[in-house]
């Protein structure tokens, strides 16, 4: 029962980040969703900073990566809406902005985990 409350607390956490990201209406100028970039990027970079520690530090269960990695991040990222956006650049004739979003999405968001694995240890 903790660890889904501590699951709970985080995801709402992380939740309230990506809402906050999603509002910040310097990003909202392009044809490429960079609020979602920004915040499923930057919980990748998160997560591999969190389970490099965790796993450095024999903590995989823990309550702090339970909060943190499943929690928070899990709230900050969001695949639905990334495959939302980019079916809606579909839709609208963006195939070129879809591609490019799809490809740099995937690629940066492996990258950032492996950067903040390779940082934490």
């Amino acid at each position: 029962m903790k660890q889904l409350l501590l699951v709970f607390l985080g995801g709402g956490l992380g939740s309230m980040f990506r809402y906050l990201i999603s509002n910040i209406s310097l990003f909202n100028n392009s044809k490429l969703p960079l609020n979602t970039f920004i915040s499923n990027i930057g919980g990748c970079l998160l997560v591999g900073l969190i389970m490099g520690w965790a796993i450095k530090n024999n903590q995989m269960n823990s309550p702090q990566t339970i909060l943190l990695a499943t929690g928070f991040c899990g709230g900050l990222t969001t695949f639905s809406t990334f495959a939302y956006e980019n079916a809606e650049l579909m839709k609208s004739g963006e195939i070129s902005t879809f591609f490019f979003y799809t490809f740099i999405s995937i690629i940066i968001g492996f990258a950032a985990i492996f950067v903040g694995i390779q940082i934490s240890k």
